[in-house]
């Protein structure tokens, strides 16, 4: 397993990849930083790709990924792959669009349970009445900082 520690508008990210694709994105606050140098070509292209993200260069990730998860997880994960860069959709409409309109709190459970943020879009999904719900757990303004930097309309 590589690591990477990388600034960004949202506070550090901690990236993980193994040889052959990237595993991990997590939220780390400045307390826990220690930033790490480490040569790995996947870690190299998503500090890189994720930079172009925030510098509003890119709207897509062409990453190699790899992440696990329960079926039911994995398909929310394909869903929110789908969403196009700067739009939003509910709860409900992504329970819809996987074919598990009930499921909406497992689709909220799966999301936060996303291992890779910001390359799996889960921020793109808001509460039903357009407010910013559950992001990381409580940071929802991280949802908003992304959100703004695809220009979204909220």
């Amino acid at each position: 397993m590589y690591e990477r520690i990388m600034k960004s508008p949202i506070n550090h990210l901690r990236l993980t990849a193994n040889e052959e694709a990237l595993i991990k994105i997590e939220f780390i606050t400045n307390n826990d930083v220690t930033r790490t140098e480490v040569s790995n070509g996947i870690l190299d292209e998503a500090e890189q790709q994720l930079n172009e993200y925030f510098s509003g260069q890119r709207e897509t990730f062409e990453l190699p990924l790899y992440f696990e998860g329960t079926d039911f997880q994995k398909k929310v994960w394909a869903g929110l792959m789908s969403l196009p860069y700067g739009t939003t959709c509910s709860y409900q409409d992504l329970a819809r669009q996987i074919g598990s309109e009930k499921a909406v709190r497992a689709v909220g459970q799966a999301n936060r349970k996303n291992p890779l943020p910001i390359v799996i879009p889960c921020h793109r999904v808001i509460g039903k009445n357009g407010s910013m719900t559950g992001y990381a757990g409580s940071e929802t303004s991280k949802k908003e900082t992304l959100l703004q930097l695809e220009k979204q309309v909220y």
